[in-house]
């Protein structure tokens, strides 16, 4: 308190050598220092109202402090992995090569004889998810591979075997040797809440065990929304840095725990990411393991959201092929030739507004109604052709690969 005084009444001396004012000393009112907003600083008010600022002491820390994401980071890191992938692709020999000018000009020794053979080299992500040497990551990651390694945080390195693969979901379970490995806490992504802590982990660029942070910028953005139709997924989207080398890698919330597996990447759009849902990977996750087909049904329509708005345009171009209903709804683009569609006699430039009675207003929704209603179930598809409504029986049926 002493010293506290004495660098009160210091700093009124100086402010009141300036002034006019004359007091005696012992009859100052001194006034309580107070923390201002500035690091290591006292803030003192003279009587004249005129701040002065005095050198605190630094504080001494006694332990250590350590941030949230460094919690999160330490408590799942060494669960998680690089992948490294090697693939053979066999390509045919140019027609060039076989071109008699060429021949006879540079000899048959200059040509390639037989298909040629190239090696390719991809790098990915993933998280252990059961002690025995379970990993989930991306589809992609693993596709078509010859050769998986995983290596761990910790340097060990093992020959990895893909167990399963959902190329609609974009999820894949990869098995490794091992016991007692560490394991990643998984979280729920149902609780997950737009403006949540965001933790990406993961390969990046092949600079390993790389950590960005973000916030969940939004919740259920649609694969159609986000570019990639061929998938069916609902994403959790992030501003937390995602590159080339993250697909794979666990999307993390405060506490540490995988919320999400980061898989996308608009080229176009700085700054955003995106994830799968971490309760879309537990509901496969067995299957996957055990090599099972994760079997997706569909109706084999190519569709597209259609609003008033949109219908009115295409009505007022006299070049338009077709008069569209203003109304909300889905539009179909394209039949899928032997699909169920295509077999209910569905056709191009219908709109669809209904699925066994319940409204349709965007793509994104029909083809979520479509994925939860299992194979070979019935559908009562509610249909505007030109200026009648009509109902069609679409009975769903597997979706295959390409389709």
């Amino acid at each position: 308190m002493i010293r506290v005084l004495a660098i009160a009444l210091g700093a009124f001396l100086v402010c009141s050598s300036l002034s006019t004012l004359s007091f005696p000393v012992a009859a100052l009112p001194l006034r309580l220092p107070s923390w201002s907003a500035r690091a290591n600083q006292i803030s003192v008010t003279s009587p004249a109202g005129e701040p002065a600022i005095a050198q605190a002491p630094a504080p001494t820390l006694t332990t250590r402090s350590n941030s949230f994401v460094a919690a999160a980071v330490e408590r799942i890191g060494p669960a998680v992995v690089r992948i490294d992938t090697e693939r053979t692709v066999t390509r045919n020999i140019d027609p060039f090569f076989n071109d008699p000018f060429f021949r006879r000009f540079f000899g048959d020794g200059m040509i390639p004889q037989g298909p040629m053979e190239e090696r390719l080299r991809g790098q990915g992500s993933g998280f252990i998810f059961s002690a025995d040497g379970l990993i989930l990551t991306n589809a992609h990651v693993v596709d078509q591979a010859d050769r998986v390694t995983v290596r761990l945080k910790d340097g060990r390195t093992f020959e990895g075997e893909v167990r399963g693969t959902d190329e609609v979901t974009d999820l894949a379970v990869v098995k490794i040797n091992g016991n007692g490995l560490p394991v990643a806490p998984l979280g729920d992504s149902d609780q997950v809440q737009v403006g949540d802590w965001a933790i990406a982990v993961g390969n990046p660029l092949g600079l390993d065990n790389t950590v960005t942070l973000g916030i969940v910028s939004t919740l259920n953005r649609s694969s159609a929304a986000v570019g990639i139709p061929d998938k069916r997924l609902d994403f959790i989207q992030t501003d937390a840095a995602i590159n080339p080398g993250n697909s794979g890698g666990p999307l993390l919330n405060a506490n540490g725990e995988v919320i999400g597996i980061n898989t996308a990447i608009r080229a176009n759009a700085a700054g955003i990411g995106f994830a799968i849902p971490i309760n879309l990977a537990k509901e496969t996750s067995a299957r996957l393991a055990r090599g099972e087909r994760i079997a997706h049904p569909y109706l084999g329509v190519r569709i597209a959201t259609l609003t008033p708005e949109l219908a009115k345009q295409n009505n007022s171009d006299p070049n338009a092929t077709v008069l569209l209903p203003e109304v909300n709804g889905v539009l179909v683009v394209g039949i899928v030739p032997n699909s169920p569609a295509a077999q209910a006699g569905m056709r191009r430039g219908d709109v669809i507004t209904q699925i066994d009675g319940q409204p349709i207003a965007a793509a994104d929704e029909l083809q979520g109604i479509v994925e939860r209603s299992g194979l070979g179930r019935n559908l009562r598809v509610t249909i505007i052709r030109g200026d009648r409504t009509q109902q069609l029986s679409v009975r769903t049926a597997e979706l295959e690969s390409g389709s």
